[in-house]
């Protein structure tokens, strides 16, 4: 596994518990946001209070009639506002699940070897990245950890992309391709199913159907005789397999000047015991408290 790789997979548990959280209901009582609204302003506030299709276009494989009155909302309330939301509930939160390691002395050493990594990060072209390179740094050194964890995401996530647009893969299509079968089954992967993604990212089912049809005739997938567990009715062919490993390994490529140096290999190791004790919290879909 590449570095890149294995920091994406070691990290994102790390960041992504600023959406998947018990503390989410105060933070929209707070603001008086929807959870769309929330998520948009929370994840888009870096960018100031731009058009929304600037939005749109960063975020990628979500409907922008979801993104674009949700984030007028948030910049209604104000984005500063939203941050300071947002930030409230990571730190309430990383305090109830890290507990008495949160003084832990390697969390401050741990949040300057990531900020080394954001301050050299090539920002050409990956919009969202730069914005969040721009934005406030906390004092706290949970959360100035993950502020610059969330750098490196969205800046693997601008990445990421930029590759599927020279694979041609745009918006829903790249989420029913990703959600696909794999011609072979015992490989595992993070999906969320069809209604979970049609509700998150506000498409319809005549949307996906559409999509389904697009990847069918460009020869990346294939309908299957009934849908699985998750409602997926179609595999990736041979093909789109072949498409879809190059995607991920291109990604990979493009993070490995960023991740293969000593001193953040040494770092994402580190970040495993804070990442795991939150996976054990049960707090993150697909997990159970231990």
């Amino acid at each position: 596994m590449s570095s890149a790789r294995t920091a994406y997979e070691t990290l994102e548990p790390f960041h992504v518990l600023a959406y998947f959280n018990p503390g989410l209901k105060t933070a929209l009582d707070a603001t008086g946001l929807s959870a769309i609204a929330f998520y948009t302003g929370g994840r888009g506030a870096p960018l100031g209070a731009c058009a929304p299709s600037v939005v749109t276009s960063t975020f990628y494989n979500f409907n922008p009639a979801l993104i674009e009155p949700a984030w007028r909302d948030a910049v209604g309330v104000g984005l500063d506002r939203v941050s300071a939301a947002r930030y409230a509930m990571l730190d309430d939160q990383l305090r109830t699940i890290l507990g008495d390691t949160l003084d832990d002395p390697a969390l401050a050493e741990l949040a300057d070897a990531f900020e080394g990594a954001v301050t050299g990060l090539p920002l050409g072209g990956r919009a969202l990245a730069a914005a969040w390179a721009s934005s406030e740094v906390p004092d706290a050194p949970h959360l100035r950890l993950w502020r610059h964890v969330a750098v490196l995401r969205e800046w693997r996530g601008d990445n990421h992309i930029a590759t599927l647009i020279t694979h041609g893969l745009d918006g829903l299509d790249v989420v029913t391709f990703h959600e696909a079968d794999l011609p072979d089954p015992t490989v595992s992967r993070r999906i969320m199913g069809r209604e979970a993604i049609k509700f998150t990212r506000g498409w319809s089912d005549d949307d996906w159907e559409s999509s389904v049809d697009r990847l069918v005739a460009a020869g990346l997938a294939e309908r299957t005789d009934a849908p699985n567990k998750l409602g997926i009715a179609h595999r990736l062919t041979a093909a789109g397999a072949a498409t879809y490993d190059d995607i991920e390994a291109e990604t990979d490529a493009l993070g490995e000047t960023v991740w293969s140096s000593t001193e953040l290999t040494d770092a994402v190791t580190r970040m495993r015991p804070y990442v795991k004790t939150i996976l054990d919290a049960g707090v993150l879909p697909g997990t159970r408290k231990k």
